[in-house]
């Protein structure tokens, strides 16, 4: 067997930490170059369904995760107006018991942080953004604004919707506008001032718009909110843009006070127009290889991103210490042909925006077990 290969992860978000936490546990070490100043607790709420869960219990940090989050009784889906029921589907308990692992609503910043925790402070080299690739027998060499340049074995490209190893890979991606955006935001729900809400987690359906509203916390002592609607004229796919609550509170005019209480509540909210991108024809090069939104971006409406980057994780771990260590490039690959049928299926499905509207069997989302899902033969 040949040494242990230099691995490089580019992006320290949370399917890079992942992953480097993954292999990591397997006795392979890898460095993570993060183009971020330092740590900092980004984003809002984020769901963590099961399938997303047995990965982070698989890595140690489950129940740190589950003592501060927040596990929802059930999901809710409502008819905006009247607030209808449509689909009440059960959690908690049931969750546990049908699943092996629970069903969790958090704040995105306290899944990172647990992640952060995972991996080895010096893991992660901070300030580093990419700006140069070059691949060749020497190895993959990354070149960095900062000025340094290095060169491995392998490298595992997480680097987001915007990744610039991508656009190396296969030249600049055309998305698609979907005419849509999205608010969002978590804020302290003591300003909601005692306002009792029906449901502790539910997505309410208008016509031509949603928002889905729920607790990130235990305490319940932050509510978390984000919506969909059309906006064919803003078009920055950016969450730290910063978007005008009456605007939004005019969207939702006629939606139930549940939601209004909710909205006239918020102190400020970011916003992003949503795009949608087909599935990629390759998401390896060699001994670079693709993970996450960077070759499968999804749409917002099944809260499954991160939980399918977190699935990449462990999936891609289990090819490079299956043997591929002897064959990057074959390890790859079967990744590969081991996620590319269900991410493919996870996308169109979340671009269709209709998931748990109605009475669903979630099970095909739900159940799916990253480490026991049995690997496609290693490519010759």
């Amino acid at each position: 067997m040949m040494s242990q290969p230099s691995i490089a992860i580019i992006g320290a978000g949370i399917g890079g930490l992942a992953v480097s936490a993954c292999l990591r546990r397997a006795g392979v070490e890898t460095t993570i170059y993060e183009q971020a100043p330092a740590f900092a607790r980004m984003g809002a709420g984020i769901q963590m369904s099961p399938n997303a869960m047995r990965v982070l219990y698989g890595i140690g940090v489950g129940e740190q995760i589950r003592a501060s989050a927040f596990e929802p009784p059930h999901w809710r889906n409502r008819d905006h107006d009247t607030g209808r029921l449509t689909n009440d589907h059960p959690l908690g308990p049931d969750a546990l018991e049908r699943y092996g692992v629970p069903y969790l609503l958090m704040h995105r910043g306290d899944l990172h942080a647990a992640l952060h925790g995972a991996v080895a402070n010096e893991t992660i080299r901070y300030g580093h953004k990419l700006c140069g690739v070059d691949q060749s027998e020497d190895g993959v060499t990354l070149e960095f604004e900062n000025g340094e340049t290095v060169i491995y074995d392998a490298v595992i490209a997480s680097d987001g919707v915007h990744s610039p190893v991508r656009d190396w890979m296969l030249g600049a991606e055309e998305a698609r506008f979907t005419g849509r955006l999205a608010y969002r935001t978590a804020f302290p729900s003591k300003l909601m001032n005692g306002y009792e809400l029906m449901d502790e987690s539910a997505k309410w359906w208008g016509p031509d718009r949603h928002i889905v509203i729920y607790y990130v916390t235990a305490a319940r002592d932050e509510i978390y909110f984000t919506t969909s609607q059309p906006a064919p004229e803003f078009r920055v796919e950016s969450w730290s843009e910063t978007g005008d609550v009456n605007d939004l509170r005019a969207a939702f005019a006629d939606f139930h006070a549940d939601v209004r209480a909710v909205l006239d509540a918020c102190p400020a909210v970011h916003k992003w127009a949503i795009f949608e991108r087909d599935p990629l024809p390759n998401w390896t090069q060699g001994n670079i290889v693709l993970m996450g939104d960077a070759c499968h971006p999804m749409t917002p409406y099944m809260a499954q991103g991160a939980a399918n980057a977190l699935e990449d994780s462990v999936v891609l771990s289990r090819c490079l210490v299956d043997g591929g260590l002897d064959d990057v490039p074959a390890a790859f690959r079967r990744f590969e042909a081991a996620r590319k049928p269900r991410t493919t299926e996870v996308q169109a499905t979340s671009h269709r925006n209709e998931f748990m509207r109605e009475k669903t069997d979630p099970d095909w989302v739900y159940g799916y077990d990253a480490w026991t899902v049995e690997l496609p033969e290693m490519p010759a």
